[in-house]
């Protein structure tokens, strides 16, 4: 899956994944030969379960889709 991908399925910008990654919150992503991210089933699994946290801990306005 792409970034795109899997923002969209979380309710999420890409930008607020890239955030998430630098700021080390989740790992970082495979990226593939031209450099892009790329997550598998699991990487995916592990950035729902994260959203699901925030959501549950209280969300951040500035990082989630209106």
């Amino acid at each position: 899956m792409t970034i795109t991908d899997v923002a969209e399925r979380l309710g999420v910008t890409q930008k607020t994944i890239v955030r998430w990654e630098k700021a080390g919150k989740v790992g970082l992503a495979k990226r593939d030969w031209r450099g892009w991210r790329v997550y598998d089933k699991n990487d995916f699994k592990k950035l729902k379960t994260f959203k699901e946290m925030i959501v549950y801990y209280g969300e951040d306005k500035n990082d989630t889709k209106t």
